[in-house]
């Protein structure tokens, strides 16, 4: 039986909520080990034997079945770098919950670099949810660098949702996309920078089979002093369809860098690009603030609604 703290319990709902071990394929990372891990019958979970990290192996055919892999860090000044690569089969269709949580009560700095390859099958669906989050009250950094790598066979679909709402000092998110014939991508990011926090976006996909298509859209807010950098690329390489959109709410001494870009290389790559920065409207505030709320709350209420 798998046993965790108090604190690692906490971390665990945060990153993946999760209020306890979870049913089904896991593996659970623990302050750079594994802690806790669980294959089923359609999901493999084997370590890798080169470097640190995991193949998760999903059999073609696999419906309506999940697979966690929270990573947990509460030793200050510990860095990690972990390589899991997914290989999700035909017409498998299937939920994978990451997400890394860092708590820093000490002086050094803490950090993960996780990179996930995910290699999904024809007409395979996933959806995959990645959150981080970071907390503790140390002078160490918690600093995240996640790179996700996507290589989409033909009539396949994937569905990501990218969070970071709370607490990583340092990010640089990147992902890569390579889509075949009919495969569709779909991206939502969410993320909230404080403090002095820095968090840049990098995405390239790129679209190669005919009747491909992206969506990739990023809803931020920067608070305090943060600064946030949108970089995302979109290639089109054949008729194709692609959108990416950043809207951004600023506020304070806030800065954030928004940088779109397209790439046709076919007359028949139908690619579009959308970028809004501003801050909260006065009326917006107001109004609410006639039901009864106190400014704070207002804007509180506003960028939850903003960031749900």
């Amino acid at each position: 039986m798998l046993k965790m703290d108090e604190l690692q319990l906490r971390m665990l709902k945060e990153v993946a909520d999760l209020h306890k071990v979870p049913e089904g394929a896991y593996n659970i990372r623990s302050n750079g080990k594994a802690i806790g891990r669980q294959s089923s019958a359609n999901i493999e979970i084997v370590p890798k034997q080169d470097v640190s990290g995991i193949d998760i192996k999903i059999k073609p055919g696999t419906k309506n079945e999940s697979v966690h892999i929270p990573v947990i860090m509460t030793e200050s000044g510990l860095k990690e770098n972990v390589y899991n690569d997914f290989y999700i089969g035909e017409d498998a269709d299937v939920v994978i919950v990451a997400g890394c949580g860092i708590d820093n009560c000490g002086n050094q700095d803490s950090e993960h670099d996780g990179i996930h390859r995910f290699y999904v099958g024809k007409n395979a669906k996933i959806k995959y949810v990645e959150k981080h989050y970071g907390s503790g009250d140390g002078k160490g950094k918690r600093i995240l660098n996640p790179v996700t790598e996507v290589y989409m066979e033909e009539g396949s679909y994937a569905e990501m949702e990218m969070v970071q709402i709370k607490g990583v000092d340092d990010t640089t998110r990147t992902t890569i996309a390579k889509l075949d014939a009919n495969a569709k991508l779909i991206v939502r990011e969410r993320l909230m920078t404080h403090g002095n926090q820095i968090a840049k976006s990098v995405y390239n996909v790129e679209l190669n089979g005919q009747g491909s298509s992206a969506d990739v859209v990023s809803r931020a807010v920067a608070r305090d002093d943060s600064y946030q950098e949108f970089n995302a690329k979109i290639v089109g390489n054949t008729e194709c369809h692609g959108h990416s959109e950043c809207d951004s709410i600023i506020m304070d001494n806030g800065k954030i860098l928004a940088v779109p870009a397209l790439e046709a290389n076919c007359v028949d790559a139908a690619l579009v690009h959308e970028a809004a920065i501003g801050k909260i409207a006065g009326e917006q505030i107001i109004k609410l603030m006639t039901l009864g709320l106190t400014e704070q709350e207002a804007e509180e209420q506003i960028i939850n609604g903003f960031l749900r």
